[in-house]
């Protein structure tokens, strides 16, 4: 099987992006470890799959495991193995992942979900080539290379304690960090039509009709969270809701729980509730520091700006109310519990009238 055979479907144009995909390939032929970071959605897996089809490795097995799906003691057991009789319901002996991954590649994705104790395992196997199977006296070699991937901030985990700080300099023989889709604005309406075209395949359309012009504002506004992850649900959900292939589409709808008939409060539980309060990031500009962030249930950080701080958080929920709105005032209005005037008074104040066209 060639090397690129394999899913290969890293798409984008963005400077950020590519910039990744150099990185990737000066670190794909050093039989090191690499610890990739990003946030969810950002294609962690598919970077660390291209790393190992790179790499000297690609002929051999390329194996992975979430860490975040198991419990401790089941995480120990896959990842080392467990003999048999080591514990009850071990009835024969298992081979962990290390083992089935000898010779070639192994990924361990949310790394930072694992223990203390799985993380001085994970140590002694990177510094000595072996390890004990859950329940062994005899050490397994191993020859793996170790590509982790998480969407924490591992060095303020140790600080806080809560990761090995030995672990971590072992596994940042070189760290590669994605950029979040909000970084790779001109790469948005390119994966959103390789997302269309491949659902109306699936689809059985004759052809996709394109994005409209609405459908493009909507996609290059919202901030995108999830990112590419949430970018294809959204696509490929807007497209199975178009009810006319043969025109483009205009309905975006990021939001599948939108409905007038939601249920606005939980249903009433014998035991206090746990009261969970949104946070909305701000990013200042101007006087204020980047780095300041408002956050609802927490103290803000000052000395700030307190009238830029307070006026970017009114312009920020108000352009997540137009996007949320399909970009229809009446309807943004209808959300944030104000009057059609009162909202569109906010948008003159902010000079946001030009960019927030209504349309009923």
């Amino acid at each position: 099987m060639s090397r690129f055979d394999k899913k290969d479907n890293l798409i984008g144009q963005a400077t950020s992006f590519l910039e990744v995909l150099d990185h990737v390939s000066i670190a794909a032929p050093i039989d090191k470890p690499v610890l990739i970071i990003g946030e969810r959605g950002t294609g962690k897996e598919l970077i660390a799959e291209r790393l190992h089809f790179l790499s000297k490795r690609w002929e051999s097995n390329y194996v992975k495991l979430n860490c975040a799906t198991l419990s401790e003691s089941v995480l120990e057991s896959e990842l080392f193995g467990h003999e048999s009789g080591s514990f009850t319901g071990a009835n024969k002996r298992h081979e962990g992942r290390f083992e089935r991954a000898n010779g070639g590649t192994l990924f361990l994705d949310e790394l930072a979900n694992t223990s203390l104790n799985v993380q001085e395992k994970l140590l002694n196997v990177i510094e000595y080539g072996e390890f004990e199977r859950v329940g062994g006296t005899r050490p397994v070699k191993t020859d793996v290379r170790l590509i982790c991937a998480t969407n924490e901030d591992l060095p303020s985990l140790v600080a806080q304690g809560k990761f090995r700080a030995d672990l971590l300099d072992r596994l940042a023989f070189d760290v590669i960090t994605l950029p979040p889709l909000r970084y790779r604005q001109e790469d948005i309406l390119l994966l959103s039509e390789t997302f269309a075209i491949n659902m109306a395949r699936q689809l059985e359309l004759e052809y996709f009709g394109g994005f409209g012009a609405k459908a493009k504002q909507i996609l290059l506004s919202y901030d995108w969270p999830g990112n590419i992850r949430e970018l294809k649900n959204v696509v490929e959900r807007s497209l199975y809701r178009h009810d006319n292939a043969a025109l483009p589409l205009q309905k975006i709808l990021i939001n599948p729980f939108e409905s007038p008939y939601r249920p606005t409060q939980s249903i009433a539980s014998s035991v206090t509730p746990n009261i969970e309060v949104n946070t909305v990031n701000v990013t200042k500009t101007d006087d204020v520091n980047s780095n300041e962030i408002l956050n609802l249930h927490s103290s803000p950080t000052f000395p700030l700006d307190f009238k830029t701080v307070t006026q970017d958080f009114e312009i920020d929920i108000i352009k997540q109310s137009l996007v949320s709105a399909q970009f229809s005032q009446k309807k943004a209005a209808q959300l944030l519990g104000i009057t059609y005037h009162q909202l569109r008074g906010l948008l003159k104040k902010y000079n946001l009238l030009e960019s927030s066209s209504d349309s009923e």
